[in-house]
């Protein structure tokens, strides 16, 4: 498989402030690979080195093989970039936006035509081609910002924050046009703060924190390396609650999670249906009002935080993540 980025003791700081930490990464191409990790973890300062926007202080970075410090120009005739909001024109129409920016990637009139034509039909635009982008919904803005880092032809597209301030259904749609893309050829690296938003869309999961890789691999492998499974109760009034907790508490040790809103209690367990057995009875005994009692493997949330604390855990007692 062809390398799409590798990182080797990437390093950076800003000031006092340590963002990158002698990073390691090697992301093979073909996929999307989704960035996590707490606020001011690095991923974001990651994404801006692979986009030759920053310059690391230290280490090695290569976009499919080619150095993103001193072959920066070639760096950037390979990608796309997408930030936070979307950038596009609100007085210029869809298609003038796409063909402006194609002709800012140096393609003659003809190609800008073509390759707006063709980015427009790939992420479901072309019936919105001829309004102005203030009339946009804001899922609708977000496609035509990711048209406008597609029109160029990239090989990588870097995805920051991609679904930020969208409805669920934008981000479905969205997601499913992110999809379509990499069934089309192109990688993509994206950061994102929604866990959800990684599985469904990541191949490969990369979580970073202190300005390292802490862990990394398939979200079904990352939920794997917890070790551990989530029994989790569903108690018919909020009441139940603090009483569920203490029980779920008794049985293993761990510290229980409580869900007001949806009236839920959970908690990681070694043993998985022994623990279960042991819930019920002891439920049972409580005398606890429960609606269902669920075994599952954990969320992609519950891992993140798990490996985090763990994280911040040898951290603070000065051994090295």
């Amino acid at each position: 498989m062809t390398t799409m980025i590798e990182a080797a003791g990437l390093s950076k700081r800003f000031g006092k402030t340590v963002a990158l930490d002698g990073l390691n990464l090697d992301a093979e191409a073909g996929q999307v690979v989704a960035v996590l990790g707490p606020n001011g973890a690095g991923k974001t300062t990651l994404a801006r080195a692979v986009a030759t926007l920053i310059r690391p202080d230290s280490g090695v970075l290569r976009v499919y093989g080619h150095d993103a410090v001193r072959e920066a120009r070639t760096v950037r005739g390979l990608i796309g970039l997408a930030g936070q909001f979307a950038s596009v024109e609100p007085a210029m129409t869809g298609r003038e936006n796409l063909e402006m920016v194609a002709r800012l990637f140096g393609l003659d009139r003809r190609g800008a035509r073509e390759g707006t034509t063709q980015v427009l039909e790939q992420l479901g635009l072309t019936e919105h081609a001829g309004r102005l982008a203030r009339t946009y919904s804001g899922g609708l803005r977000r496609r035509l910002d990711l048209a406008a880092s597609l029109v160029g032809r990239p090989r990588l597209l870097l995805l920051d924050e991609p679904t930020t301030g969208l409805d669920p259904g934008s981000r479905i749609e969205l997601w499913d046009a992110i999809r379509g893309l990499v069934q089309q050829g192109t990688d993509v690296l994206m950061t994102t703060q929604y866990l959800d938003e990684a599985d469904h869309l990541a191949s490969r999961v990369v979580i970073v924190d202190h300005g390292r890789v802490i862990a990394e691999g398939s979200p079904a492998e990352l939920k794997q390396q917890v070790g551990r499974r989530v029994i989790e109760v569903h108690v018919r009034s909020e009441d139940e609650l603090p009483r569920v907790a203490a029980v779920l508490a008794r049985l293993d040790h761990s510290e229980p999670q409580m869900d007001v809103a949806t009236r839920r209690v959970s908690v990681a367990v070694e043993a998985g249906v022994e623990r279960l057995r042991d819930t019920l009875s002891a439920l049972e005994s409580a005398g606890a009002e429960v609606e269902d009692v669920a075994l599952r493997t954990p969320t992609l949330d519950e891992v993140f935080l798990a490996l985090t604390r763990r994280s911040a855990d040898r951290t603070r007692s000065g051994t090295p993540a």
